[in-house]
């Protein structure tokens, strides 16, 4: 290992490729169009397919795969299950590409309302 990957803390090869898998799932047009919506707030899948105008079973599939990854989460309300992304770095992760992509300041301020959640609250711990 060379002084300056020591300096800086390379993170490990393991960190990289779940990084990079992330990233992968974040790749696909209608996979960030729904972790953007999901970021603005919760929403069903049925509200995530008329947003993004796709299929209910398209959607669904899409979710699966951002779910198993654990970028979003889903909880049920009555006979309805709603999604929603609680991480506040996968919103910022999604806003700040967004928002260069966009090159304005639209982008920031629409997902800026949402408080962030601690990872205490996730129950992921410290």
């Amino acid at each position: 290992m060379t002084r300056s990957a020591e300096r800086l803390g390379d993170p490990s090869a393991e960190v990289l490729q779940g990084a990079a898998a992330a990233f992968g799932l974040l790749a696909s047009p209608m996979r960030l169009h729904i972790v953007w919506i999901l970021a603005q707030g919760d929403c069903d899948v049925t509200g995530l397919a008329e947003r993004v105008g796709a299929t209910l079973p398209a959607v669904s599939q899409h979710l699966a795969k951002l779910k198993l990854a654990g970028l979003v989460h889903a909880r049920r309300e009555g006979r309805r299950q709603v999604y929603l992304v609680d991480d506040p770095d996968v919103v910022t992760v999604v806003r700040v590409m967004v928002a260069q992509l966009a090159g304005d300041e639209t982008a920031q301020g629409t997902l800026s309302h949402r408080p962030p959640v601690s990872r205490d609250a996730r129950g992921l711990g410290a």
